[in-house]
């Protein structure tokens, strides 16, 4: 069993920056694929960003491409995405997602706001 506390969000104004921060348990967290990702009102939930365990390979989703980053700490247990360059169409609530041995565990989320 793993669980993902998200904190970080909040509300932004248009250009500006958030970090999102993942907590997560386990004694394993260094083999943790994790990733994040977004739901927007009316919306289905979508990808937006993911890392190998060693933090070696990153993925992301063409929207955010160049203006957000995926890292993270094995010694803190932690996942972070550094948002910057904020939109509008950056609004949601935003999840951390864990794929551990083919079970899928997500955070409770945390919601980000940007006003134009």
């Amino acid at each position: 069993q793993v669980q993902l506390v998200d904190s970080g969000g909040g509300l932004v104004q248009d250009g500006g920056s958030l970090r999102l921060s993942c907590a997560a348990s386990g004694r394993t967290f260094s083999t943790y694929n994790l990733g994040w990702f977004r739901q927007a009102p009316g919306k289905e939930r979508e990808f937006v960003a993911r890392i190998s365990s060693s933090g070696g390979n990153t993925y992301y989703a063409d929207s955010v491409k160049g203006r957000f980053t995926i890292s993270r700490d094995n010694a803190k247990n932690t996942v972070y995405l550094q948002m910057n360059s904020l939109k509008s169409e950056d609004t949601a609530v935003y999840y951390c997602n864990c794929n551990v041995l083919g079970n899928v565990y997500w955070g409770q989320g945390t919601q980000v706001t940007v006003s134009s």
